[in-house]
């Protein structure tokens, strides 16, 4: 099973998934750390990630080569993370084929009515708790 983790500015969003992700699935899984720079892309690759890359052409490159894309929600806004999230990476990232698990992080003028909001921590557990039932096909 392979998941990116996609994240950019210092990472650290990325880098708590990716920590999270290892404590719980161990070596089950292929951790890919996606940096829209390369900052987010080590502290991915220091959370223990198994592969990394950065910039738009990884993103672009790897997008449909994984089978889970984690990371906040405004990986699938153009110019997003104040423009590093490039329109291209944009697209490419919500029209793979990859299941996506977001973070629902309020930003960039974007409000998602319907969500609570919950401490970063307690949004990473969710995500991970629904990529468990996804890998043990309860959730599809």
């Amino acid at each position: 099973m392979k998941v990116a983790v996609v994240d950019g500015q210092g990472g650290g969003i990325g880098s708590l998934i990716v920590k999270r992700l290892r404590e719980e699935f161990g070596d089950e899984i292929e951790i890919l750390a996606l940096g829209t720079n390369s900052s987010a892309t080590s502290a991915m690759m220091k959370a223990r990630a198994n592969r990394g890359a950065t910039g738009e052409n990884a993103i672009i490159f790897n997008s449909d080569r994984v089978d889970f894309i984690l990371g906040p929600l405004s990986i699938l806004v153009a110019n997003g993370m104040l423009g590093e999230l490039t329109p291209l990476m944009a697209e490419t990232l919500s029209s793979s084929r990859a299941r996506k698990v977001l973070l629902p992080l309020n930003q960039e003028g974007i409000d998602v009515i319907g969500i609570e909001k919950e401490p970063l921590p307690h949004l990473v557990e969710k995500a991970i708790d629904l990529l468990r039932r996804y890998i043990k096909k309860e959730a599809w």
